[in-house]
């Protein structure tokens, strides 16, 4: 099983820091905040990466290389070259497909470059319970930060997402761009076409098409400086 990294986005709330520096690069504890899910995914098993890239994505690729000292091998899927600029998650994923799978029912992992969950395990069996499954994902929630105090999603009691309501413990979770996914997930996407994610995900949600479950370790996602400079403080 392949596994993308989600690296493509600009990172405007991070600026200054990303006007000459990728969002995923930035360091957290010591280290990329990219190189944490890097060595997480080679302790996982898994070998192959795919990564999207846009701003400044030469200094991406020129940082990683071909993953060889990750134990990793690391392709691109180049937006900026290709594209202009970034094609937003859906997007992203859309013409990354050729490079992650080689069956339409192929599952792969999915984790955004920008976020810090250093203790998550990309679970084997996990991923093969998942690939026996029908569902186009299956996304981890954690609980609602402050600046998303309102969350994304119900969890209902089967263990697959609301879209319109709370699980009926009356919470709603926020999704932690961590997510095992399915080509079906972005199937009206047309390759090279910008698309987001949140609505396919709802959508899909109400399809009863989208399984998911709370994740409680650490995690953050480093939207602003001043969320780096408190992450890099509390080591």
């Amino acid at each position: 099983m392949k596994a993308m990294i989600l690296a493509a986005g600009r990172g405007d709330r991070m600026r200054p820091l990303t006007d000459r520096t990728p969002k995923p690069l930035l360091a957290v504890r010591g280290k990329p905040l990219i190189e944490w899910h890097l060595e997480a995914l080679a302790r996982g098993g898994i070998r192959e990466v795919v990564i999207n890239t846009a701003w400044l994505e030469e200094r991406i690729v020129s940082a990683l290389g071909d993953g060889e000292r990750f134990g990793l091998a690391i392709r691109y899927s180049l937006e900026g070259r290709d594209h202009g600029g970034a094609l937003e998650t859906a997007g992203g994923i859309a013409k990354a497909l050729p490079l992650l799978v080689e069956h339409a029912d192929d599952p792969f992992w999915l984790v955004s470059g920008d976020i810090f969950a250093p203790g998550f395990v990309f679970d084997g069996q996990v991923a093969q319970r998942f690939a026996r499954s029908a569902a186009h994902a299956h996304l981890w929630l954690v609980p609602n930060p402050a600046f998303h105090a309102k969350g994304d999603f119900g969890l209902a009691s089967d263990g697959y997402g609301l879209a319109d309501s709370p699980g009926p413990d009356g919470q709603r979770w926020t999704y932690a761009n961590l997510a095992l996914c399915r080509a079906a997930l972005v199937a009206g996407v047309t390759p090279g076409a910008k698309a987001a994610l949140g609505p396919l995900l709802f959508d899909q949600m109400r399809e009863h098409r989208i399984s998911a479950e709370v994740y409680r370790g650490e995690w953050e996602n480093v939207g602003t400086p001043a969320q780096l400079d408190a992450l890099n403080a509390s080591n």
